[in-house]
């Protein structure tokens, strides 16, 4: 979606973003979150993440939470100490892409990040007091690596212990071409029993305490909410109960699944 040419990430200026703000503020609506819109606003120096959050406490006092997509290698150029203090300005929610905690997994897709560089993100975000959402990609591992990805996927979420947790489907409304380049040509995204197989390893490797988990988004097949780990069995039984018997439980239909 950012390689296209109306989506092409530039950062706004503080005085645009200032009169977007009085705008919101001078119609009277009760606002109580902001999402710093539209990419990842945590690539902007701490400066400017800070002017924005003043900005925000003073015209829309009433708001009790701040939140941005992060790339977990756009916290390397911000100390605890700043991450903090955009803590106290209201930033409270991060929502972190990991996609995979695979490393084979991250280079083939030129994700720019690894399994270590994604835990050390998420670490630095809970030591800020903040809280951090993360996103993993099911099938991004292609059949080939689909058992791996979902190992270590688990693996790092087992590390980070996430505040959220939500799973989403690769969806190629462009074709192929792009995953079948780094993956010698050979991508083959897994069918609906591949995807739920996936899921099911995942969700047996979680080993988490007090995690939000969510699989509800629009390309999910198979809907799913809890809190892992109480919810851990239950949520499984409702995996392979897709896996056995589909045709018993509530599965999004390919029409339903249009984004």
């Amino acid at each position: 979606m950012y390689t296209q040419p109306q989506k092409a990430f530039r950062a706004q200026k503080l005085d645009k973003i200032e009169k977007d703000i009085l705008a919101i503020a001078q119609t009277g609506m009760p606002v109580s979150r902001v999402f710093l819109a539209d990419g990842d606003a945590m690539s902007l120096p701490f400066a400017r993440l800070e002017a924005i959050c003043e900005l925000i406490q003073r015209h829309l006092p009433q708001v009790t939470r701040i939140s941005s997509y992060c790339l977990p290698r756009n916290l390397n150029n911000k100390t605890p100490e700043q991450l903090a203090r955009l803590r106290e300005l209201g930033l409270s929610l991060l929502y972190v892409g990991c996609e995979s905690g695979d490393n084979e997994v991250l280079a083939k897709i030129k994700k720019g990040e690894t399994f270590e560089s994604s835990l050390a993100a998420l670490q630095k975000i809970r030591a800020a007091g903040m809280k951090s959402s993360v996103m993993i990609l099911n099938g991004l591992g292609g059949v080939a690596l689909s058992q791996q990805h979902a190992i270590n996927s688990a693996k790092l979420m087992n590390a980070a212990q996430p505040d959220y947790l939500s799973t989403l489907v690769v969806t190629l409304p462009l074709g192929t071409e792009r995953m079948d380049a780094v993956f010698d040509g050979q991508f083959q995204l897994p069918d609906q029993l591949g995807l739920f197989q996936e899921m099911q390893t995942l969700l047996s490797h979680l080993e988490l305490e007090q995690t939000i988990f969510r699989s509800d988004h629009a390309s999910n097949y198979l809907v799913l909410k809890g809190v892992l780990g109480k919810d851990k069995a239950k949520l499984l039984a409702q995996v392979e109960q897709a896996i056995h018997a589909p045709r018993s439980i509530p599965l999004r239909q390919e029409w339903q699944r249009g984004l």
